[in-house]
């Protein structure tokens, strides 16, 4: 195991401001901007927290790796993460922070951006359950896309052009598909977990994840074909 590297020796243009915080507040000012950033006391020259005026937007911060030279920002609205992007120059960051910051939307911060920064989520600032689905199906079909692993993004695409099971709330644990009727955890009780071949091999279904296999079917739209018919009566009534 390697051993953690000194931050000052890694970083030692933010150990100079003291503080991570404040290396950004002097890459701001270089660009004639001021960005609402506190220290984190506990690793201030790899953490730093970005306070927005938008209520919903909040556990925001930046943070520096620790045995490699980068810094990856984050953005959740609602408990639920917006924007997430790693960069090795600090100077691109400011921007980026002062649109979340003072209520850009996701939009306007992705074209201010000079890197991946986006989750594809959208964001809802009522928190309806809906809307939350909605985004969140945006997301699974991005992460889906970026994943280089067709059998999954195949899942993904037929479970979302199936009307019954897009109005459910879709996630997953150690990349095995489910539905909750809710958004919020905890979820309703499981009904089905599939699992995506790589390769070769079959999709197997189970009632939930690392429960025993129930079938085996060679395609996406067998497999959802199966898990449409296991909602139960009460959630097909709604």
């Amino acid at each position: 195991m390697s051993r953690e590297r000194d931050p000052a020796v890694l970083y030692p243009d933010v150990a100079v401001h003291g503080s991570l915080a404040a290396a950004l507040q002097a890459a701001a000012a270089d660009q004639g901007l001021s960005l609402p950033l506190a220290v984190t006391a506990s690793d201030p020259l790899r953490h730093a927290t970005i306070t927005s005026v938008v209520p919903h937007r909040h556990s925001s911060y930046v943070s520096a790796w620790h045995h490699e030279r980068n810094w990856t920002i984050w953005g959740s609205s609602n408990d639920r993460l917006m924007i997430c992007g790693t960069i090795k120059d600090l100077s691109a960051l400011p921007t980026v922070i002062r649109g979340w910051a003072e209520g850009a939307s996701l939009d306007e911060i992705r074209q201010a951006a000079t890197f991946d920064l986006l989750t594809g989520r959208f964001e809802v600032p009522d928190n309806n359950p809906a809307d939350v689905i909605a985004s969140e199906w945006q997301w699974l079909l991005k992460d889906a896309d970026h994943a280089n692993w067709p059998q999954y993004q195949a899942l993904i695409e037929s479970a979302h052009g199936e009307p019954k099971l897009r109005r459910l709330y879709p996630f997953t644990s150690h990349w095995a598909l489910s539905f909750s009727n809710t958004p919020s955890y905890p979820f309703s009780p499981p009904f089905v977990s599939i699992d995506s071949p790589r390769g070769s091999g079959d999709y197997t279904i189970r009632e939930w994840w690392n429960g025993p296999a129930l079938h085996h079917v060679t395609t996406a739209a067998e497999a959802i074909a199966i898990a449409v018919g296991r909602i139960p009566a009460d959630l097909r009534r709604r």
